[in-house]
């Protein structure tokens, strides 16, 4: 029993505690409030003619929450006017409303809606006043709701998407309001949308300066006189310095500029990725008007013509990967930690930058390469005046597109993981003069806001007739491919900058291998230049996971690696991708409907080149041995091994020794020529003769049993976090079984449902949104999402034949 002094000590500390947090959240209500706006909505797939009347009755329409991705949901056709490449998926047009009230405490401030990214041509309006318009699927933008509201009753807010002019991608796009929406209050006086710029010009082991812009908006309607206080905290919450200045609004904007001094720095890196932050407050008099948190790093950087990358004076390469902003069977809809979740599978393999291929992203995505330690080439444009497509952004660059890059680099500056800015991919004026005209503008309008970053483009046809490298507006010349002219870049660009910009380009389906006529034998494929060519494939539409098969204007991974490895002035390179994505199967040959370029497929599962990485990017001991082990018995099998951290590595068949074998020269991998029998392949890797690391790979039975092992047990009860639950199909001794496709089915009872499903397989038709799946080399993949509430999850997976698998999980 507690004792009287002791119950009235914690009540008093709890009383204390209420008291702060009411303070607080009435220092929250007096100042900013920025709500997630994402529940509740309405949706009709098609057009209305009146959808954004107020009258528009809405009962019927579909309720869900955002963020929402349609096009995910429906069914893959050729015949879809997306096409194979943009994923064979339906576009169309959708409508979104939703109705919400604004309390009457509300009146006198100003609200905003601010959306992540709505795919595509978005039109909004509120209670029936059209807002604006957006034709740009990837960028951020915010309207003023303040003149058209009315506080303490119903408002009704409408979203016409329209992605039906395809094809407008060269990916799967996704379609509809597929990133977060927020509902952002402000009293008059405040800091504007985007209004801080952080960064650190002088920086040393001892001290940082850190300049602060903060641009105030005032809606006032009069001449207003403001304080600026910011505070920079350390990422344990020490107060570390305050900065005061004041400043006149004679207008409706003003920008307080500040410096600090931060003594000790703890410097932001790929693999020290610390963050300060800074709270500015803004106040009228005594009045607290706003509070707006900005996080920043502190870092510096530099890319040299003999030395390449270096993060502060530590020379880096940059182990990089272009991906596009599709979560696989997810599709477009952005989640936080499907997000998170690729992030750290590309962090075990040592990558440490991220391409953002080729579009701004989605916020979550920089905010996960500060908190994680990704460097990030920020894309803005895959076209400029000229098409890729019939439908594509070329239809609308030369209105929008300074709004929009200047929205993008406002969004994104304050991130110390960005530290490239790229205008362009494969800009089909490259070779033209106007290129360079274009270019000297975008970068101009970048130098306009951030002249901290270096800026490129991704060129597929970097040689001296580029006009864009030639033009002097970029600071890095970007390659795309052309990995044989790597070694001479300076003397084809004798004081430029080399960043490899888009590389690789290789092949392969997970878990399927061809023999190769020869042990190392590299294939160009397809060997015509003409994508529609089936002949150039294997009838089931595979490729084989053995490092040796690239699309013809590309190479290996092996092959890219060598010389960016070799040379100090190659600053690093942006593989060609670090996972599949929907659409753009190369060759464009249907039934495939996704990419076959990702080191990772599709589901989150590796390919075996993945082993390759880890051995040269990490300080992991690797020892990955290649392919399965069930094969006709005679047939002669390459098998090959990646590792590190050893002089050797001795196969075994069986028990009985097949050899030892080094790396020579710039070897990546050993292999062997080994005619089949059932069994164990067993390796082990020496250094100075004794054993580092030991590999097996066993024969495996027929398909037994289901295993399933999720990647988290304990998920969020908010309604948006995930479980990733890999289903294996394993024999009777627990061995994985590699030519495995039985249909799974799936149940889940309690705190969760089923999100979606996948398992690798770039031309599976089946469903993403199903119960269901059929394994695909012995692996499967369910996702589960919470559903707001608290509890057990029960998750089961059976098929005919095999044992079933039960896990449990929970939602807190």
């Amino acid at each position: 029993m507690l004792s009287t002094k002791t119950f009235t000590l914690k009540s008093r500390l709890l009383l204390l505690a209420l008291v702060l947090l009411s303070a607080i959240k009435g220092y929250s209500q007096q100042t900013r409030s920025v709500a997630d706006f994402d529940r509740d909505w309405r949706f009709h797939l098609g057009d209305v003619s009146d959808g954004q009347e107020v009258s528009t009755t809405d009962n019927n329409w579909r309720k869900l929450n955002l963020p929402h991705d349609w096009s995910i949901e429906g069914e893959f056709s050729k015949d879809n006017p997306a096409t194979p490449e943009g994923g064979a998926l339906p576009g169309g047009i959708g409508w979104y409303r939703k109705t919400f009230t604004i309390p009457a405490a509300s009146k006198g401030k100003e609200v905003y809606i601010d959306f992540d990214g709505v795919y595509q041509k978005s039109d909004v309006w509120v209670n029936g006043h059209h807002l604006g318009f957006r034709p740009n699927g990837y960028i951020s933008f915010r309207y003023e709701l303040t003149p058209y509201l009315k506080y303490g009753q119903p408002n009704v807010i409408a979203v016409k998407v329209d992605n039906s002019s395809q094809p407008n991608s060269r990916w799967y796009s996704g379609s509809g309001i597929y990133r977060n929406v927020w509902l952002v209050t402000t009293n008059k006086v405040a800091i504007d949308h985007w209004g801080t710029f952080i960064s650190t010009p002088k920086v040393s082991k001892n001290e940082a300066t850190v300049n602060m812009q903060v641009k105030l908006h005032n809606a006032s309607g009069k001449p207003q006189q403001a304080t600026v206080t910011t505070a920079i905290y350390d990422a344990a919450g020490k107060l570390l310095k305050t900065v005061t200045n004041n400043v006149n609004i004679v207008d409706s904007s003003a920008t307080a500029t500040q410096q600090a001094k931060v003594l000790a720095p703890m410097l932001w890196s790929d693999v020290h990725p610390y963050l300060y932050k800074a709270i500015t407050k803004v106040s009228l008099g005594k009045t607290l008007t706003d509070i707006y948190t900005t996080n920043f790093g502190i870092r510096y950087f530099d890319f040299d013509v003999d030395k390449g990358f270096s993060i502060n004076g530590v020379s880096v390469k940059l182990r990089g990967v272009c991906d596009h902003h599709d979560l696989g069977s997810l599709g477009a809809a952005i989640n936080y930690r499907a997000l998170q979740r690729q992030l750290e599978i590309l962090k075990d393999m040592g990558c440490n930058a991220i391409r953002t291929s080729h579009n701004p992203p989605a916020p979550e995505l920089l905010d996960l390469c500060d908190k994680m330690g990704f460097f990030v080439m920020d894309e803005a444009f895959d076209v400029w005046e000229r098409a890729k497509k019939k439908y594509d952004y070329s239809l609308f660059f030369k209105e929008w597109h300074k709004r929009d890059l200047e929205d993008q680099i406002l969004r994104d500056r304050n991130h110390p993981s960005v530290i490239v800015w790229s205008i362009g991919n494969e800009i089909p004026e490259q070779r033209r003069p106007i290129a360079a005209d274009i270019a000297k503008e975008l970068a101009g309008i970048i130098h306009n806001l951030d002249r901290t970053r270096p800026i490129t483009t991704a060129n597929n046809n970097p040689d001296t007739s580029n006009k864009i490298i030639s033009s002097g507006a970029i600071d890095l010349a970007g390659y795309n491919y052309h990995y044989k002219d790597y070694p001479t870049f300076q003397q084809r660009y004798p004081g430029k900058k080399f960043i490899g910009t888009e590389t690789t380009s290789a092949l392969e389906t997970r878990g399927y291998y061809d023999m190769p006529p020869n042990i190392d034998s590299i294939r160009r494929w397809p060997v015509k230049n003409n994508y529609n060519d089936h002949v150039n494939m294997n009838p089931d539409n595979t490729v084989s996971a053995y490092d040796n098969v690239s699309a013809p204007w590309a190479s290996t991974h092996e092959e890219s690696w060598k010389p960016i490895k070799k040379y100090p002035f190659l600053s690093g390179m942006f593989i060609w991708t670090g996972f599949d994505y929907l659409g753009e199967p190369t060759p464009y040959t249907w039934p495939s409907r996704s990419s076959y370029f990702g080191i990772i497929d599709l589901a989150g599962f590796p390919k075996d080149v993945y082993y390759m990485y880890q051995s040269e990017w990490t300080d992991k001991t690797v020892l990955h041995l290649l392919p399965h082990w069930n094969w006709q018995t005679g047939k002669t099998i390459q098998v090959w091994a990646y590792y590190n951290h050893a002089d050797e590595v001795e196969l075994f068949l069986n028990g009985k020794s097949l050899g030892k074998k080094a790396k020579k020269g710039d070897d990546l991998h050993i292999s062997w020529a080994v005619p089949f029998q059932p069994g164990t392949l067993k390796a082990i890797s020496y250094k100075d003769g004794k054993t580092v690391k030991v590999a097996e790979i066993h024969t495996a039975g027929k398909p037994a049993k289901i295993e399933l092992v999720a990647d988290r047990k304990t998920i969020n009860a908010d309604g948006k976090d995930l479980s990733f639950i890999t289903v294996k199909i394993l024999d009777k001794d627990g061995n994985l079984v590699p030519n495995a496709d039985n249909k799974v089915d799936f149940k889940v009872n309690g705190s969760a449902f089923i999100a979606s499903v996948d398992n690798g397989d770039p031309v599976s038709h089946d469903p993403f949104k199903a119960n269901y799946r059929k394994a695909f080399h012995g692996l499967a993949l369910a996702i589960l999402q919470s559903n707001e509430k608290a509890g057990n999850i029960t998750f089961t997976a059976t098929a005919d034949g095999l044992a079933p698998a039960v896990l449990t999980l929970q939602a807190k």
